[in-house]
Parts: structure tokens; sequence; C-alpha cells
């Protein structure tokens, strides 16, 4: 199976940027099999393109480079770092976009990019996408150890983590985080959360309901299991619990966004 390198940068597509990653890893490796993941994270949002990276990066077969650049910082002092994390390997700038990969692996290896060798042979002090983290991670696709990008990096940039908190045995408060294309609205509250929170209830979700605003939300298993227009909170494809309109949009229906409290508790009050 040739190797995969996944890319996830904010460049979207009307510019070469994304087509000039791709081809400064080709050079590096021209064996690899480049997958975009997305080009469409918000111009400078590193913390969106951390969100989407942590959520995403499992799908794919072990041993796949993820370039994930969302780089405001670039040609500043900023380090460029490559990570090796649960089996993959990532390559990015020191910004805080590995924070979700790092929080899920305290074992991981992170090591600094200071090897010009490994490097385009002149470096734009704004593309390092293109001249920095493209060709390392095309070596690192062609076997090369994680040493050989430079020395371990102590105490990389981490964005601040965002969790569920119990407030008593039966409640608990959780955020929303980001909205999706669909309008759904994604909270803080992993599915192992959530799992931990069914299993007070026999594992049944009709014994929890969500409190959005001034909204009452039932936990489903699935969009369809309330009516056309009708709003509902299940665990999603992100592996977070998320708040959901059938056929519509949640962030509109509700009026509720990121950085919004939630709560979510027994159907039944147990006093």
């Amino acid at each position: 199976m040739p190797p995969i390198v996944a890319l996830l940068t904010d460049f979207g597509s009307a510019d070469s940027y994304a087509g000039e990653t791709r081809g400064a890893v080709l050079c590096a490796c021209p064996d690899a099999n480049i997958v975009d993941l997305t080009h469409d994270i918000p111009a400078h949002d590193v913390a969106e393109g951390a969100w989407v990276l942590g959520a995403a990066y499992r799908t794919f077969p072990a041993g796949t480079v993820f370039v994930a650049v969302v780089d405001p910082g670039v040609g500043s002092p900023r380090r460029a770092l490559a990570v090796d994390a649960g089996g993959y390997r990532f390559v990015g700038p020191d910004n805080g976009i590995l924070s979700m990969v790092l929080e899920a692996h305290a074992d991981a290896a992170v090591h600094e990019i200071t090897n010009a060798g490994l490097m385009r042979h002149q470096v734009s002090n704004t593309f390092h996408a293109r001249d920095v983290f493209a060709p390392v991670a095309g070596y690192l696709a062609k076997g090369r150890p994680l040493a050989d990008v430079g020395p371990v990096a102590d105490d990389p940039v981490r964005l601040p983590a965002s969790h569920a908190v119990a407030l008593s045995p039966h409640e608990w408060e959780l955020r929303i985080e980001r909205i999706d294309r669909f309008g759904n609205l994604i909270t803080n509250l992993s599915r192992e959360q959530l799992d931990e929170v069914l299993s007070l209830y026999s594992g049944d979700p009709s014994e929890l309901v969500v409190v959005a605003g001034e909204a009452v939300l039932p936990l489903t298993h699935a969009y369809a299991d309330v009516s056309a227009g009708e709003a509902c909170a299940l665990a999603g494809g992100s592996g977070r619990l998320e708040l959901a309109v059938n056929g519509g949009r949640a962030s509109d229906v509700l009026a509720l966004g990121p950085g919004d409290v939630l709560r979510i508790r027994p159907a039944v009050s147990r006093g």
C-alpha cells in the first residue's frame, strides 16, 4: 500500500497553495497517496483546525502522515513540529493546531523540525506548508525516523482543553464547541463520556434530556427519531454529542452557538 499523506489547511481552492503543497510532498515521496482532508478551515482559525484534525485523524489507516497547517505566525520564531502519536505522524506549526492529538496521546514523541536537508532548498518566509512541512511529511512517509527532523521539543503549545463537567451524580454541564455546515451544534461531550453517563441508566437514552436555553431536547439514536423540524441531541459522527434539527439547522432554530452552555440531566427529576 502506498504511504498516505493527508493535508489540512486554510488555503481554500481559489489559489495554487494547496496544489503546491501537494507537489512538494510528491517531490519528497513520489509514491505518496495524497488525501485532502480539507483546505476550507476558516483563514487563521487555529482552533478550528485543531478540532477538525482531532476529530478526523483516527479514520485514516495507521501510518498516515498529516500535514496540518493553519499558520498565521508563519515566518515568526514559532517552532515547526513533527509528532508521532497513536500510530500516526503529524507535522505543523507549534501554535496549538496539534493540541487535540497531543491531549489524546500523553506518550506522543514531539520533535522540532530543524534539519534543513529535509526542506526545499529555498524556504519562503510566508509558505512553510510547501517549503518545510510538505517535504518533511514526504520523507516521514518514506520511513525516515522522526529523530531525523531535529531535536526533541519540550512543552509544545496547547490550546485550552474543554471538557464536560459533572455538576452532580445526575447532571452535567457541557459547552457548544462549533457549528458544522448542516447547522448541527457540536459539544465538548465525547462519545466515551456520553457512554459513561448512559451506563447509569442501563444505556437507555430516553432516560436523559439536554437543556439548551429554553428548549429541553430528547436524547436520541438518529435524526429521524424526531419529527421533521424538531430538535434532538445525539452522538454525532464527530464522536461528540451534538444538537440537531431533523431537516433543519439547529443553530438557527435554537439560536445557540459556540460558547453557549448546556445541561444534560435525567428526563425525570431524581430529587
